[in-house]
């Protein structure tokens, strides 16, 4: 799909949740997720999908990314009953999060299509002239594109009303900085890309996030 298309729909929503645990609370943080809390999420209607990612450089250790039609599905009341109900499982691993960080973004300036095994998570300052960032961000995007093992780019808007911290996250100097991130196919790839990214928005590459793929969980693969 070209830029122009694209552009033309409707923006996606995006729910980013990093967050580092302790150690001796992993196990049972992992097995919540993974068997519980992913399946919970995009079974909730206006979902489709989540995936889960492990720090391989910066940022928190856990990421999770759950996908959405639009922004109006963290509006719904489906999406409210799911923290109205929430399990004994949920509460107790919610608490365990440690230096969480809950942000509900719109998709922009999206290029390429499909999901890459590594993650690039570039924050950004955030900019006076949104739309300005985000027709840089798709400029970047098309030419990322040409290298090898690109696979998608791009740029998370976190929305200030949506964006409600989680319970441990501190609200002191809470900002909700635009996002850049990049898929690839291999790690190689993803760092590459990383440098390519930082010196676009002149960023410290340090800044940048890693991560790699654990698994990843469709809508249309529930029955």
């Amino acid at each position: 799909m070209n830029s122009s298309a694209a552009s033309a729909l409707p923006s996606h929503g995006l729910l980013f949740v990093a967050s580092d645990v302790d150690a001796a609370d992993e196990p049972d943080f992992n097995r919540w997720y993974d068997r519980e809390h992913v399946e919970e999420r995009v079974r909730i209607p206006g979902f489709l999908s989540g995936a889960r990612y492990v720090s391989q450089s910066g940022g928190r250790k856990y990421l999770g990314l759950y996908r959405t039609e639009s922004l109006d599905a963290f509006t719904t009341a489906d999406y409210r009953a799911a923290f109205e109900r929430q399990t004994p499982w949920s509460v107790a691993n919610l608490d365990r999060m440690r230096n969480p960080m809950r942000r509900v973004c719109s998709v922009e300036a999206v290029t390429g299509f499909g999901s890459g095994s590594q993650l690039v998570v570039l924050p950004l300052p955030q900019a006076g002239d949104a739309q300005a960032l985000i027709e840089q961000a798709r400029e970047l995007g098309e030419k990322l594109a040409d290298a090898d093992g690109f696979v998608q780019s791009y740029l998370l808007v976190p929305d200030t009303t949506l964006s409600t911290p989680l319970p441990r996250e501190s609200k002191e100097n809470r900002t909700l900085d635009p996002l850049f991130v990049v898929e690839a196919s291999t790690v190689s790839a993803a760092r590459a890309l990383r440098e390519l990214a930082a010196s676009a928005f002149d960023r410290n590459p340090a800044d940048a996030w890693l991560l790699e793929l654990g698994w990843k969980l469709n809508a249309s693969d529930l029955r």
